[in-house]
């Protein structure tokens, strides 16, 4: 639990070796926090992903942090809510064990999680943060090379939901 922290507000300002990007499958920008860290990172960020050809849901890829104050942004595409009737739960899932591994092959050692999937593509707040919650420690337990994790909400919603599911 010491490895892991909550941070309330734009992830785009946080001093770790990466950010998590909840991507949309093109990787060009969108909404949310996809288009603050495209905006925040610049031009070269969006030229990088388009040699990258998109990715797919519950995948994730690396760029470099261009104007960013990290170094990397781990892009990873959250599923779309459909009810639970679509491997969602599996999606959002894999959407952590892949940027957890990208992570550990770059030797990033503080990393920090948006909200995957909770915005406009309505994945229940409370399951996902259950569902990055029980990734986050699970990996945690058996991985020592990253030193903390971040789970930066950008509302005071998303904020006391991870406290209690912290707690």
């Amino acid at each position: 639990m010491e490895r892991i922290e909550i941070f309330k507000g734009d992830i785009t300002t946080l001093k770790v070796d990466a950010i998590v990007n909840a991507a949309n499958k093109t990787l060009l920008g969108g909404a949310g926090v996809d288009g603050a860290i495209h905006r925040v990172a610049g031009k070269e960020l969006l030229a990088e992903c388009h040699t990258l050809n998109g990715c797919n849901t519950g995948e994730a890829k690396i760029t470099k942090a261009y104007n960013l104050p990290c170094k990397f942004v781990i892009h990873t595409v959250g599923p779309i809510w459909y009810g639970g009737k679509n491997f969602e739960e599996d999606l959002l899932t894999s959407c952590y064990k892949k940027s957890l591994e990208l992570a550990v092959n770059n030797n990033i050692e503080t990393i920090a999680f948006p909200n995957i999937s909770t915005g406009v593509y309505g994945f229940p707040k409370n399951k996902a943060a259950v569902i990055a919650i029980s990734e986050i420690k699970k990996f945690l337990c058996n991985n020592k090379s990253i030193k903390k994790i971040i789970f930066a909400t950008f509302d005071e919603e998303n904020f006391k939901i991870y406290q209690h599911n912290l707690a």
